[in-house]
């Protein structure tokens, strides 16, 4: 295989000189050697073609892993100790590859392959900032006390978890047993479903009745007349607005970059607000990533006004989670991934969302199977609604290190483990706190955490905990470097510890032997998540659902659209659920199925959609109610057939 590759030389060999000639390549300690060996390569290049074979001592042979040996040094063709330059060359590039990856070798100027340890928090700067910092984080306490509190933290849910498993006895939903060589084996009882009365059938079938049918453009235009959302596309150059109906324009290019159909059907020659000459401008100018922020941001604050939303949550409890899209065109902007795209590459739209099912905040990127690392970048810079406490992900990445880096910023990271029955548990003790024994669960807390490594890392630690929510550097970024070759650095090594603390905070609740509600919470969230990702392939209908943007800004922006678009559905599907119930609880009780309990509200779900049209009809002459009121609701009696779309 390696030989194969070192057959793509003279692909590559136009570009060493540039490459190794670059003034723009720095590198980090772990990244000199590397870097050394790239810089040497143009000369290398240049040989004549007899004197292709290369002494070893003028190569690096520490660079050389044992996958490239026998192709750099077992080449039949060549003399015996000497060194095959086309293989040594590949072999350097692909370490360069893995350097810049972890960005012990980095590009500067760059945003993508810049150093992040240039961009922590230090000195002067990092005085200015830190007293307010660690305040917002509640981290101000000395790293003696922080860890005590974390100590007992863990060790009174470790008894909470011991007394339940003695009471529960034989009906415990937990239980574990040793295999041969001391590997533990958990069994955790699968979740049932959770059973429907007939009162929330009746409810759901009977609210999803009662919604009023509408096209998506009439649905924007009445979500505005409540929120003002369009107000908040205001021009590039001057803040202002003083195009006349701009916000039919607006509509119609929410719905083009929504429904991923374009300008044409959306165009009207004979209406000025829809010429393309002025959808192209107002794209231009208008629809861009701090606008789509802006208007997202009063859609999340209506939603959490609703009276319904109560039911569902407090905005809390968030969820995160991507929906790919193929990218047929050639772009740096997408990456490969077989098990998602096949043969083709992609990006992943990842989007978070609260339990009063608003999206809060989305960001997009490279669709490979690492993309789950940008959870946290997600997180940090939302467009509005209640900072989340708990955060539910899809078999996203829970190593320790991510827990340290979510526990650090005040996030309980709550992932559903693909590989629940093999996860290790910890425990951690600390000299002056007193723990106990934890009875039947001691085979299960042998692994002990090594606080000495966060203490002796804690500044460092701080630092990055600040840099990451000041927006100084990436958690990706971070997460990356944080590792070498699979194995964590010191810094990174300290965040494992510490994460994983909040590892087993999280499992233990997880696999509680009595109360499932914890697990429950956080599949209602992902359902939630699965629900609204629904929605989304519905809507972005065009063109198969493969997005043909090939620049990073244009993806952001129409997946951007996107986004506010299904905020916007589900506030006004909000609204109507909340108008439907109020109307049949204020029916007398003879003419209603069943009481309408707050319970069974709690489980409608505004992510119905059966009612609203996005294909193929675009008026833009608004026909709704005038002066922010509503439809009036359908008789459910009335409604005929109904597709019911539950979540």
């Amino acid at each position: 295989m390696r030989r194969q590759l070192a057959g793509r030389y003279s692909t590559v060999r136009p570009f060493l000189s540039l490459l190794g000639e670059s003034s723009a390549l720095g590198a980090a300690s772990g990244g000199r050697r590397v870097l050394e060996a790239v810089k040497r390569l143009p000369a290398l290049a240049r040989r004549k073609v007899e004197a292709k074979p290369l002494l070893l001592r003028e190569i690096d042979q520490k660079l050389v892993p044992p996958a490239w040996k026998k192709a750099v040094f077992s080449n039949p063709d060549l003399p015996v100790g000497a060194a095959d330059r086309d293989a040594y060359a590949v072999c350097v590039l692909e370490q360069l590859h893995k350097a810049l990856g972890r960005r012990d070798v980095f590009a500067s100027p760059s945003n993508r392959w810049a150093d992040p340890r240039a961009r922590l928090l230090d000195g002067a700067q990092w005085e200015a900032v830190q007293a307010d910092v660690l305040h917002g984080l509640s981290l101000e306490e000395p790293v003696a006390e922080h860890l005590a509190g974390r100590v007992r933290a863990l060790d009174a849910a470790w008894q909470l978890m011991a007394e339940r498993l003695e009471e529960a006895g034989q009906d415990a939903k937990f239980s574990f047993e040793v295999q041969p060589g001391g590997r533990l084996k958990l069994n955790v009882d699968r979740l049932g479903a959770l059973g429907e009365p007939k009162s929330l059938r009746w409810l759901r079938r009977t609210t999803a009745a009662m919604l009023p049918k509408i096209d998506l453009p009439d649905l924007l235009f009445e979500v505005d007349s409540w929120t003002g959302f369009l107000d908040a596309f205001v021009h590039l150059g001057d803040g202002r607005t003083r195009m006349e109906n701009l916000k039919t324009s607006l509509v119609a290019l929410l719905v083009a970059e929504a429904c991923n159909i374009g300008y044409t059907p959306v165009i009207d020659a004979d209406e000025e607000a829809l010429t393309r000459a002025r959808l192209v401008h107002v794209d231009q100018y208008y629809l861009r990533a701090d606008t789509l922020a802006a208007a997202n941001a009063e859609l999340i604050r209506a939603q959490g006004r609703v009276p319904i939303v109560a039911h569902w949550g407090e905005g809390l409890l968030a969820s995160v989670d991507g929906l790919r899209f193929v990218v047929p065109k050639r772009t740096i902007s997408a990456g490969a991934s077989p098990k998602y795209y096949h043969f083709k590459r992609g990006i992943t739209w990842l989007n978070a969302v609260n339990d009063q099912v608003a999206g809060i905040e989305q960001m997009v990127v490279p669709g490979t199977p690492r993309d789950s690392l940008f959870i946290l970048d997600t997180l940090l810079n939302l467009d509005g609604g209640a900072r989340p406490e708990m955060v539910a992900t899809d078999n996203a990445s829970y190593s320790d290190m991510v827990f340290g880096l979510f526990s650090m910023l005040g996030y309980n990271f709550s992932p559903r483990f693909r590989d629940l029955a093999d996860q290790r548990f910890w425990r951690a003790e600390l000299p002056g706190v007193a723990t106990g024994g934890y009875g039947p669960l001691e085979p299960l807390a042998r692994n002990k955490v090594n606080l000495g490594k966060v203490a002796t890392h804690w500044p460092d630690m701080l630092r990055v905990a600040g840099s990451l929510v000041t927006g100084q550097v990436r958690a990706y970024d971070l997460l990356r470097m944080f590792g070498r070759e699979g194995r964590p650095t010191p810094l990174g090594q300290a965040f494992m510890e510490y994460g994983r603390i909040a590892k087993t905070l999280h499992l233990l609740r997880v696999v509680d032997p009595v109360d499932d509600t914890y697990r429950r919470q956080m599949n209602r969230q992902l359902t939630v998540q699965e629900s609204r990702h629904k929605l989304a392939r519905d809507i972005c209908h065009g063109k198969r659902g493969q997005i043909m943007q090939a620049y990073r800004d244009g993806q952001e922006d129409q997946l951007g659209a996107l986004g506010l678009v299904l905020n916007a559905a589900v506030l006004w599907t909000t609204r109507y659920l909340d108008a439907a119930v109020e109307q049949l609880r204020a029916l007398p009780a003879s003419q209603r199925e069943h009481d309408v309990l707050d319970e069974d509200v709690a489980r409608l779900s505004p992510l119905k959609h059966a009612n609203l049209n996005v294909l193929g009809r675009y008026s833009f002459r608004h026909s709704g109610p005038a002066g922010g009121g509503l439809r009036p609701l359908r008789d459910p009696a009335d409604a005929g057939d109904h597709e019911d779309d539950e979540e």
